[in-house]
């Protein structure tokens, strides 16, 4: 009777050292979700405060396209109000658009093409761009890595056992809104 119950303690404790590592698995993957969202946030916060110096360049020059000026900002606060994913997503495309005309716009001006300030916005505003959508895509690997782990068996027995949520993925709900924006002087 002893090696019977030897092997069958054995045999639990093999199960629970699996189930075990599926969970710290399973948290580890939650965690880095967590993280690429506020990678994503940092480059959101970065994009949403080089937007009123922008605004405040090119107003002087533009103070008859006020209505285009004030969609930018109505979109940019808008854009930092939003909580969930799906929110935030939906907001910066609204604020992609915005920008979109807004550049188009200046592009009429040829005294803001040549203004140092503006031009060195439209850097940080480019390079911020790239950023974020460098953070979108590994936020979207992560989260596509963590909901396939949830979905799986047989972590995902320990998935329902952990109360662990599968998390949504940065979608843009217009194809346009895709793309960077463009910045061109």
């Amino acid at each position: 009777m002893g090696p019977l119950l030897i092997g069958m303690f054995l045999v639990l404790v093999i199960i629970l050292v699996v189930f075990i590592g599926m969970y710290n698995s399973l948290v580890s993957l939650r965690q880095q979700t967590m993280n690429a969202w506020a990678q994503i946030d940092v480059q959101l916060k970065r994009r949403y405060d080089l937007i009123p110096n922008l605004v405040e360049s090119v107003k002087g020059i533009m103070n008859f396209e006020k209505e285009t000026l004030e969609r930018v900002i109505q979109a940019r606060n808008q854009a930092v109000g939003a909580t969930s994913v799906n929110d935030k997503a939906r907001a910066e495309g609204a604020l992609t658009g915005a920008l979109t005309g807004f550049f188009g716009l200046v592009e009429s001006y040829p005294d803001l093409k040549s203004n140092t300030n503006m031009i060195e916005l439209q850097e940080e505003l480019r390079g911020t761009e790239s950023k974020i959508s460098f953070a979108r895509q590994y936020y979207n690997d992560v989260v596509t890595a963590y909901n396939t782990k949830l979905q799986t068996f047989p972590s995902s027995i320990v998935a329902g056992f952990g109360k662990f949520q599968p998390r949504d993925l940065f979608e843009l709900e217009n194809p346009v809104e895709r793309e960077p924006v463009q910045v061109k002087f």
